[in-house]
């Protein structure tokens, strides 16, 4: 089964993993902004400076997500 990973030692906190993907964009509408959400609804977010998984069953696997990490902290496995 594939799941959504961080490497917190690779995880610069610069938060474009959430506001690239789409699922926490149609969560928390503000992300597309580049805003942080407003709920801990949505599958991730920065918090203190670090980006922490919440919901990882709502993850759809796209890979939308790594493709924006700019040091290959977030992946699928």
């Amino acid at each position: 089964m594939v799941e959504l990973k961080v490497d917190q030692d690779k995880c610069l906190g610069c938060g474009n993993c959430v506001v690239s993907c789409p699922v926490n964009g149609s969560i928390s509408p503000e992300v597309a902004g580049g805003h942080g959400p407003k709920s801990e609804d949505v599958i991730m977010m920065v918090e203190n400076g670090l980006i922490k998984l919440f919901n990882q069953d709502k993850c759809e696997k796209c890979g939308t997500c790594p493709l924006f990490c700019p040091t290959d902290a977030i992946y699928l496995e």
